[in-house]
């Protein structure tokens, strides 16, 4: 492919500490240092104000993974839940500021594979583009089933879920292929809202029933509300890794830092973006899981009865369709740049360019659909996103690429030492959490299949948690 070797004239390592504004660039112009060029005849790219960054971040990550947490906050408890919502959230958001401030002393790197090719070779660079790439399909196929659960609850599942899976797709497909992210950045304002007004009707809803929606409408019933949770390993690390993928898809957020007009406000938005994230977790989860306890339907949005259902489904589905455009675009923005990158097709109008571009848009949305129809259950299809490809990517790297900015501080004061081993065990967690958390979810998926929790591929199956109490 063109460009698969970066040109170490363009990224060159600088060692300063953790203040984008003091970063020297020397004799290197910014135009230069940067993957997308400003010219004529260029199309320009760089066009997203800080502001329209924040609201791209926030709807990456307020999105289909709310969603999940509920059920997830069953299993772990209230206390430990909200514990790690808060912990997870602050850990993604420091690790999307590490990965901001590396691209800004690197402005080479267009992506999270570019950085891993800095710091640990071509080897490496390929690993974590394989697992970036894998991670926004797996996220894909979940926004698809999003809007085809939308569908479903809509017509009283009038089709086959697999049409719907199917439309879903092709209205993504359409809406990803708009190829600047300035373009999106007013879907992203919509679908934020969308989705937002969507979860704030069910749990307003949930607190006017006398008992939650799915569970037994007359005699005694065990609501299911705890403290904390006790559940098993398989269990509790499933729920973990919902918890964690909710908030994990930092590595996004790099490609949107070359198409804005001031890289340096990076850090600014992340801010933004991570606040309004932690404090609406955090809100939502706690009093749905406080007026539902075990009964939480999957995805939540089900929850609070079928007319509410209704309701909360055709508020959210423009917000879900445009997370699942978003997910799509930032992985065929990561293959378009790595196919035609230092080739004049980058920033032409040609046939090659647009090709290239809808080819990839085009066969991501394919690979989406196919795993939303393989594994048609949000907790496990977005839980195996967050071990199997997030949690090397979101936590490990971050932590690699902090120490190899930093090698002084193995040797410097106590302090210095602290902060390097710190980031010495975000590399181990996030090994953890991949090892340990890809084996209980895949245990938990092999089980769903076991018990018919889950249905066969391809199933017609009504996913949008009906159910027949008013």
């Amino acid at each position: 492919m063109a460009g698969d070797k970066i040109s170490m004239d363009n990224v060159r390592p600088v060692q300063s500490e953790d203040n984008i504004e003091a970063v020297e660039k020397g004799h290197l112009a910014e135009n230069e240092f940067e993957v997308f060029k400003k010219g004529e005849g260029m199309v320009d790219f760089r066009t997203v104000t800080w502001y329209h960054a924040a609201m791209i971040f926030l709807k990456i990550i307020f999105a289909t993974g709310v969603l999940s947490i509920p059920t997830a906050m069953y299993t772990l408890g209230a206390l430990p839940g909200a514990i790690n919502i808060i912990c997870f959230t602050m850990l993604n958001g420091y690790c999307a500021i590490i990965q901001g401030n590396f691209r800004n002393r690197h402005a080479g790197c267009h992506s999270i594979a570019d950085m891993a090719q800095l710091v640990g070779g071509p080897i490496l660079k390929e690993l974590v583009g394989f697992l970036f790439i894998a991670a926004y399909v797996i996220c894909a196929g979940s926004g698809i089933i999003g809007v085809s659960a939308a569908f479903n609850a809509l017509s009283n599942h009038a089709l086959c879920t697999q049409w719907f899976a199917f439309i879903a797709t092709v209205i993504v497909a359409i809406f990803a292929s708009v190829r600047k992210f300035e373009k999106l950045a007013w879907l992203t304002w919509v679908g934020f809202i969308s989705v937002f007004v969507a979860v704030l009707i069910i749990v307003c809803g949930v607190t006017t029933r006398d008992r939650p929606a799915i569970a037994p409408q007359v005699g005694p019933f065990d609501l299911g509300y705890r403290v904390v949770g006790h559940p098993g390993f398989i269990a509790g690390m499933t729920a973990v890794a919902a918890m964690f993928v909710s908030s994990a898809a930092t590595a996004a957020f790099l490609p949107v830092i070359s198409e804005m007009q001031r890289p340096k406000d990076y850090n600014k938005a992340v801010y933004v973006a991570m606040g309004i994230v932690t404090s609406a977790y955090l809100t939502f989860s706690l009093v749905v899981y406080k007026w539902c306890g075990k009964w939480v339907a999957t995805p939540s949005l089900g929850s609070a009865g079928p007319t509410l259902k209704k309701v909360a489904y055709g508020v959210g589905i423009i917000g879900l369709a445009i997370s699942a455009c978003l997910y799509v675009h930032i992985g065929a923005k990561y293959l378009f740049v790595r196919i035609l990158r230092k080739s004049r097709h980058l920033q032409s109008n040609s046939i090659i360019h647009w090709g290239t571009w809808l080819a990839c848009t085009i066969g991501i949305s394919i690979a989406g659909f196919l795993i939303s129809s393989g594994i048609p259950i949000f907790n496990y299809l977005l839980g195996l996103a967050g071990t199997l490809c997030f949690a090397p990517v979101a936590i490990s790297l971050p932590g690699w690429l902090w120490c190899y900015d930093h090698p002084h501080y193995w040797k410097g004061t106590l302090v210095q030492k602290s902060l390097y081993a710190l980031h010495v065990f975000m590399i181990a967690l996030g090994m953890f959490v991949t090892i340990g958390g890809t084996y209980a979810v895949i245990q938990a998926i092999i089980d769903a299949y076991a018990s018919g929790q889950i249905g066969a591929a391809f199933d017609c199956a009504d996913n949008s948690g009906t159910v027949l109490n008013s």
